[in-house]
């Protein structure tokens, strides 16, 4: 079975991690009228119309850019990301804003954006030195905090999480809704891997603690991986099989959570009664794997 075709993971540009470490990149790209940037206003990116917003470096200089992401390269063009300083202030640009989830954009901006927001929300919460307290300094294009104290590197950081779509003997998939979700929606489970951990382990353990059911580790199945950088996710999505049925909720996690076959998705779908993750997400792909299509909301 072939990996899962997801949104976030079709990125189109080169990361030419090579020329991070070229003194005064950044400055020397800002200079060149063949740059191309995209705003970052905390976790939304400005957009022209239904198109993520790319300017000339002078057409953005007038902004109050806290800092500079060196993205990438795609044929022969550099990109980069300006940071605004004041997520909360509307800054002087005609444009809109527009988060992950709304996204709809080619392979190539859709990488760049995702790019970006993981970086700058990395360099949101991390501004000092874990060791000793200092302020660090941004270095190589926005990749690297160094510590002028003790001569140390922070790099980026990636949180590894499991999602998977669970199904019992008779192909039901099992659906739940968060504490924080209104009603009707629903999604399938997940949960972050914890140190010493594999991922096979990971799916079963989550499964068990948020809703008592047994998976059979033997039918852990990949199906791919996407990164959701809100604030540092990396989100890797499986199937598996359960040999239990019965639901015992971790009522501070879940809600609801309730076992479906495709009829029963695709009535409640219809009706409106039952809401899915927005196609941007890992876990609507996972659901309509396993339905064996799309389905209209």
């Amino acid at each position: 079975m072939s990996a899962l075709d997801l949104p976030f993971a079709r990125a189109a540009h080169y990361r030419a991690a090579h020329r991070r470490a070229e003194p005064g990149l950044v400055g020397d790209l800002l200079k060149e009228r063949g740059t191309q940037v995209l705003v970052v206003r905390g976790n939304r990116v400005a957009m022209a119309g239904q198109r993520v917003a790319l300017f000339a470096p002078d057409d953005v200089a007038h902004l109050a850019v806290g800092l500079h992401l060196f993205l990438g390269e795609a044929d022969g063009v550099a990109y980069l990301a300006a940071v605004l300083t004041d997520a909360e202030a509307e800054p002087p640009l005609d444009v809109e804003w527009a988060g992950l989830r709304t996204l709809d954009e080619p392979d190539l901006e859709q990488g760049l954006v995702v790019e970006a927001i993981a970086l700058s929300q990395w360099h949101a919460v991390h501004s000092h030195c874990p060791r000793c307290g200092t302020r660090t300094e941004v270095a190589q294009g926005g990749w690297i905090q160094h510590c002028p104290k003790d001569d140390t590197n922070q790099f980026p950081r990636t949180d590894p999480a499991v999602i998977m779509a669970v199904t019992d003997v008779d192909d039901r998939l099992l659906l739940a809704r968060g504490p924080q979700w209104g009603p009707g929606r629903r999604s399938v489970l997940a949960g972050f891997v914890e140190p010493g951990e594999g991922l096979e382990q990971a799916v079963v353990r989550e499964t068990m603690e948020e809703v008592g059911v047994v998976v059979d580790p033997g039918t852990v199945e990949y199906r791919g991986s996407q990164s959701w950088p809100l604030p540092a996710s990396l989100m890797l999505g499986f199937r598996a099989r359960a040999t239990t049925t019965h639901l015992v909720r971790q009522e501070d996690e879940i809600a609801e959570a309730d076992w479906f076959t495709r009829a029963e998705v695709a009535a409640a779908v219809a009706d409106g009664d039952l809401g899915l993750p927005g196609r941007a997400s890992i876990a609507r792909s996972l659901i309509e794997d396993w339905y064996g299509g799309r389905l209209e909301e």
